[in-house]
């Protein structure tokens, strides 16, 4: 059976999730503090959970320009204060962390929020937490299959016996607590690579697919290339799910959306360059090719979300679409306006048209 086939009555979920960056608002030149850009993210969650979105993801960095490094203490206080929708990080740089610690962090979020917390797991963007806790950027890759080996495990048995190259060996460990949910549902974050792709298939893991802008089509093989790795590894193709995850900006209107967003997005873009070392300035022509129909950069009314991700769903026959729309120093005002019209406007339309 085409895999289409397999997943056409599947409705796909909708969430959103945040990186907590604290930039300044380019047109009123206002910057919040940490302890601010915190309490919009926990009511950002309130918001999504209470319009009847699925899922609220946090990101983790480690540096000034960002609000939120200890995820999991963030999530578990969005959990006192949802009651619904799905927890998950957004995502965790699993190179650099302590997968036993990582664990049992998550297991307590678990507990805490009745069953709803979640892990996206990448190798990380952003290299920064790498010297930070005393690891080496040349071991990038060997830390991460280790560490997502030893997480696997960790999600299956009490008491585990254990030994590998970076951390410390168990001999017969007691892994406590113990979550609500049978296993911890963990996706590896994947940002275009085929080896992350293939990895994720042969482990059997969700893998939540990166597009920020372009032509969505070039990822079609990608995740042809993870649903193939799963197979081939005995996973069943219901087990092999797949996210996909974007920025974007809803409004009433297409021309307010796009209006709106352009000063924002020219300045999220200006920044990421800037942390990297590099100048960059988007002129408003290649933004307006970049919020084009055909791209993956979700901006303009609900109707043209709904039909973008509909447009993607042909591709992908995907599980997830999971939004970031408070990029850039966007005042929350708008992110909340937008996080209603997702939920009221977007979600029916897409829901209807991907459900039984």
């Amino acid at each position: 059976m085409k895999t289409e086939e397999k997943f056409k009555n599947s409705g796909i979920e909708i969430g959103l999730y945040t990186l907590g960056d604290i930039s300044k608002d380019p047109l009123s030149g206002r910057k919040i503090s940490a302890e601010q850009r915190m309490k919009e993210i926990v009511e950002a969650a309130k918001l999504a959970d209470e319009a009847g979105l699925d899922l609220f993801g946090v990101g983790e960095h480690h540096r000034l320009d960002y609000a939120v490094s200890a995820t999991p203490v963030m999530l578990a206080a969005i959990s006192q204060q949802t009651k619904q929708i799905k927890l998950t990080s957004a995502t965790t740089v699993l190179s650099t962390v302590d997968p036993v610690r990582l664990y049992e962090d998550f297991a307590t979020l678990d507990l805490l929020s009745g069953g709803r917390a979640e892990i996206i797991a990448g190798r990380g963007a952003f290299l920064e937490s790498f010297p930070l806790f005393g690891f080496n950027t040349k071991d990038y890759d060997a830390l991460f299959s280790e560490n997502i080996d030893l997480f696997l495990q960790l999600n299956k048995h009490e008491k585990i016996t254990w030994e590998g190259r970076f951390r410390s060996s168990l001999h017969n460990a007691e892994i406590a607590p113990r979550p609500l949910q049978r296993e911890i549902p963990i996706w590896i974050g994947v940002g275009g690579t085929k080896e992350s792709a293939v990895r994720a298939g042969h482990l059997g893991v969700g893998m939540a697919v990166v597009i920020l802008d372009g032509d969505p089509y070039r990822f079609q093989p990608l995740v042809d290339i993870y649903r193939k790795a799963g197979l081939e590894a005995g996973h069943d193709l219901q087990q092999l799910q797949v996210a996909v995850t974007g920025h974007g900006y809803i409004a009433k209107t297409s021309k307010q959306a796009k209006e709106e967003f352009y000063p924002y997005y020219a300045h999220y873009k200006e920044s990421v360059y800037e942390q990297r070392g590099m100048e960059y300035t988007l002129s408003r022509a290649d933004y307006d090719q970049m919020v084009g129909a055909d791209s993956a950069l979700f901006v303009g009314s609900p109707e043209e979300i709904a039909e973008k991700i509909l447009r993607q769903y042909e591709l992908f026959h995907h599980q997830r679409f999971i939004a970031q729309i408070d990029i850039g120093g966007i005042p929350f005002e708008k992110v909340a306006k937008g996080i209603e019209l997702l939920a009221t406007e977007v979600a029916p339309i897409v829901r209807k048209a991907t459900s039984r």
